[in-house]
């Protein structure tokens, strides 16, 4: 036996997850354990204990006497989540450039990889519509790696978890049109404020990136024919 093997409740609570970012699972749905654990061809208990992993995370929410519901925000919830990840991802970018501008080994390696990773945000940005959902992929990517570059473990523990909540609300921007092309000319000006080293330019320009990303995310979305 494995002694690596991890528990059912968090695979299922995996599969709980994958299901509300794709939507199968929208906001408002009710989690009706018995269904699902028959779907899953599991227990009850593995289903509940994923279920309370997902509220943790504040996908879910739990109601008294009434069950578990995919988690609704309002505008406030919305503004909240986008205003802490642009505090906290601005941060890590003013560190960042503050750790490039001392010209050290670990500062250019820093910068080597997040180079990788804009190149490969470039070619997807081309792509585009085929590649959105690449793109945002590597979008994620990229951001993960700025923050773990700029090492602080709890600050990059609270984004992963703010970044789940932000993802009920991907969709809409997905569909406004022209927004990945903006997401991406926001990239190359957090590029250029890194290269220099710049912390205080690193800091602004990563802020309008969320700042734009939430005027996205709370506009509906576009009407396609």
């Amino acid at each position: 036996m494995s002694l690596n093997r991890r528990p059912l409740y968090e695979e299922v609570a995996d599969q709980l997850r994958d299901r509300i970012f794709r939507s199968e699972l929208s906001p408002g749905d009710w989690l009706d354990e018995l269904k699902l654990a028959s779907e899953m061809d599991i227990s009850r208990t593995p289903m509940r204990e994923a279920i309370k992993v997902l509220a943790a995370e504040g996908l879910v929410q739990m109601k008294p006497r009434r069950g578990a519901y995919v988690s609704e925000s309002s505008p406030k919830d919305l503004h909240d989540i986008y205003h802490l990840l642009g505090l906290l991802e601005s941060d890590a970018s003013a560190e960042l450039a503050r750790l490039v501008a001392s010209d050290t080994e670990a500062g250019r390696h820093a910068m080597a990889e997040l180079e990788a990773l804009h190149e490969q945000l470039r070619a997807a940005a081309a792509r585009i519509p085929a590649s959105s959902t690449e793109f945002f992929r590597i979008n994620e990517a990229f951001h993960l790696r700025l923050l773990q570059l700029a090492d602080n473990r709890w600050r990059t523990q609270m984004v992963q978890d703010l970044r789940k909540l932000m993802k009920l609300h991907r969709h809409h921007s997905l569909l406004k049109r022209g927004r990945i092309s903006q997401s991406f000319d926001e990239h190359e000006q957090i590029m250029a404020a890194l290269r220099a080293g710049q912390p205080a330019d690193a800091r602004a320009v990563m802020q309008a990136h969320f700042a734009s990303g939430l005027e996205a995310a709370a506009s509906p979305p576009a009407v396609t024919s």
